[in-house]
């Protein structure tokens, strides 16, 4: 009998199969051996190896006395990062008798796929194809990855998860807990394990399921359409999904996870509270759609006749604005993202060449490998000396945010001289892997041009996090705001401690929530763009309020024993949001026309003034006291904080010098109030 027959007679004998079930899920309740009849099969069975022509024991007491058995997936994001890790483990604890082996019970993952995850990957354990399910149903396994210590009996002596650095959208920059490594150093010096069980996390295990007597919805018919209109715009190949969502073995094999994360709200992504405005692009799945995709799977999820099929959506080209008028590249080489770990902030600088200024209709980032850019910011930076409007931001790439030109009459400016500036934030999958991001840019023709777009922050730098806050709030306010144009966007921006923003406007005398992101997620950098933008000259006040939360229940947080501050590194924290808005060309000459024209202030004008002054006095008077760390009456670039110093020290240094002195702070606070 060869291997695969060996496989499809397990699962053939139902009485035995019910006894593996059973078994599994005594198993969810503690370590335990395995009865008599499951024992001799998990001994018995063989699988198909990733190497050609061979078959491997799911447990070889001649081969080792501990057994690591992980059930792994070739398109699992977990597994990736994982798999190289269990191959280190193998290398280290091999001549001590420890064996490890990966399976895969994934339906919709070919044997060829197999053999491809081992090579891209540097797998150096065996690693086999459990066509039927078979290996999984006797362990009891759901997850990948999800790791079984067994001895040379038989017995599980470990169920659950690697460790704890990594979870379905959470990363930790290093494991607290290593808990199949702890399970194994216990086995091996003759000591109980410690925790016998965890919890595994990932992705859930493809399978298939017994088709219903009657079943309305198909594959062809229905199911295709819901993923076509939510999901495949990132699950196809090329795209920033893991996986794609285009053929039916594919989607029979993910449906339970896709459920899953559809059920958790994770898919589609987008956390705007429905409750409050109307946003373009929004990626809300209709509860109707929801409930189609649950009934299709617990009908079996059958796929009807293919006549029903839609169209392929068509394939998405290079640029999704079309061919731009020019292309800068981030780098002139590709920067090389590591296998693991976190990758901090990567900062590259490439000058326009713009000799005069030209106007921006529309910008897009095209990554070099989507599968490693978590994210990527586009600044501009002017020659030094000269000033521009708002914060320098240009465009920005977050996975699956849709870029649209602006309308008609609408464009940024970009003085000349300036370079461009690509902060790149890189998570890692697993394999290194080299990118190189382009930006792409549609020129506008300045005679058509009628209204300058440019993006204003609301910022707090003088927070600060208590340690185990759960709920702490920050206030944060748009500087800069012109009294005409309007509101076309609002982009928030924390770190691993963000839990939560809003923003709130009086508007035409009315208070109004205009953006509620009630689950912020730091994995999804969204710009939620109004479907009716705001009139500015409506708006009486606009205030942002995010939430943060370093206690020990948030699962990202670094360290809840810390106090937090304003810090680019992700361990630290940003209060910050980037609002988008438009002006008419001709607003600020207006405004400045009529500002000279009129009379003498009043006498309450006189107060107001004064007022003003103090602002501004008090403003020069905390700055001092918060950046002159040395005293000497002059703030150097390099004692201002990090963010600053990149952002906005710019903007003060009126000489370009990299010293701020009371004066140029003093014309700084005057602008910024308006005066």
């Amino acid at each position: 009998m060869n291997t695969r027959d060996l496989t499809e007679c397990c699962v053939r004998r139902r009485g035995l199969a019910k006894l593996w079930r059973f078994c599994g899920c005594l198993l969810l309740c503690c370590a335990s051996a395995l009865p008599a009849a499951a024992a001799e099969s998990v001994q018995s069975l063989q699988l198909p190896s990733a190497v050609e022509n061979q078959s491997v024991r799911l447990l070889d007491p001649d081969a080792g006395k501990l057994h690591v058995i992980c059930f792994l997936g070739t398109e699992c994001p977990l597994a990736r990062l994982y798999g190289p890790r269990l191959s280190a483990l193998d290398a280290e604890l091999r001549d001590r008798g420890v064996r490890v082996l990966g399976v895969n019970s994934n339906r919709q993952d070919s044997l060829q796929e197999v053999r491809e995850y081992v090579d891209r990957y540097g797998i150096s354990f065996p690693m086999a194809k459990d066509y039927d399910g078979a290996a999984a149903t006797l362990l009891g396994a759901t997850r990948t990855p999800e790791v079984f210590v067994l001895d040379s009996t038989g017995e599980i002596r470990y169920q659950g998860r690697i460790d704890d650095q990594y979870r379905p959208g959470i990363s930790r920059p290093v494991a607290t807990r290593s808990e199949l490594r702890e399970a194994i150093d216990d086995l091996l010096a003759d000591r109980p394990v410690a925790m016998p069980r965890t919890t595994a996390v990932g992705c859930i295990i493809g399978q298939s399921r017994p088709l219903a007597d009657e079943g309305s919805i198909t594959f062809c018919k229905q199911v295709s359409r819901v993923l076509q209109q939510h999901c495949v715009e990132c699950h196809r190949t090329g795209e920033i999904g893991p996986f794609a969502l285009t053929d039916y073995d594919e989607v029979v094999g993910w449906a339970d996870m896709s459920l899953e994360v559809i059920d958790q709200g994770r898919m589609p992504p987008w956390h705007a509270n429905p409750e409050y405005g109307d946003f373009l692009g929004a990626r809300q799945m209709p509860a109707g759609d929801k409930q189609i995709l649950r009934d299709w799977v617990d009908q079996g999820m059958p796929y009807g006749n293919a006549n029903d099929l839609p169209e392929p959506l068509p394939p998405r080209g290079a640029w999704g604005l079309g061919t731009p008028d020019l292309v800068f590249a981030m780098n002139d080489k590709p920067y090389r993202v590591p296998a693991e770990g976190t990758v901090e902030y990567q900062y590259f600088v490439v000058d326009s060449g713009f000799t005069e200024d030209q106007w921006i209709q529309a910008a897009e980032v095209i990554p070099g490998d989507r599968s490693v850019v978590h994210h990527a910011i586009i600044f501009v930076r002017p020659p030094d000396g000269q000033r521009q409007r708002g914060v320098n931001w240009l465009t920005a790439y977050v996975p699956g945010q849709r870029i649209a030109e602006y309308p008609p009459g609408l464009a940024r400016r970009v003085p000349a001289g300036s370079k461009f500036v690509f902060q790149m934030h890189y998570t890692p999958n697993g394999s290194e892997v080299d990118d190189l991001t382009k930006v792409g840019i549609k020129l506008a023709d300045p005679a058509t041009v009628t209204n300058e777009v440019f993006t204003v922050a609301a910022i707090d730098q003088e927070f600060e996090i208590p340690p185990r806050a759960a709920n702490h709030p920050v206030q944060i306010k748009p500087g800069g705001l012109p009294k005409t144009g309007q509101l076309l966007a609002v982009a928030p921006h924390m770190h691993l401690r963000g839990k939560a923003f809003r923003l709130e406007g009086r508007i035409a005398g009315q208070q109004k929530t205009l953006l509620d992101v009630p689950a912020y997620d730091f994995n999804w950098q969204h710009s939620y763009a109004f479907a009716n933008p705001i009139d500015l000259s409506t708006v009486d006040d606009l205030t942002g309020t995010v939430w943060f939360d370093n206690s020990k229940d948030n699962l990202v947080n670094p360290d809840p024993s810390q106090y937090v501050s304003w810090g680019d590194q992700t361990w630290e924290e940003m209060a910050l949001a980037f609002f988008e808005v438009c002006q008419p060309l001709d607003a600020e000459k207006d405004g400045r026309a009529k500002k000279k024209g009129k009379a003498k202030a009043s006498p309450d004008k006189n107060v107001a003034a004064d007022a003003a002054t103090q602002r501004v006095n008090d403003f020069v008077s905390d700055f001092f006291q918060q950046m002159d760390t040395d005293g000497d009456g002059k703030v150097a670039r390099e004692e201002t904080p990090m963010a600053f110093s990149r952002y906005g020290f710019r903007k003060f240094d009126r000489d370009g010098d990299s010293i701020l002195t009371r004066q140029e702070i003093e014309q700084a606070a005057k602008q910024r109030f308006g005066l």
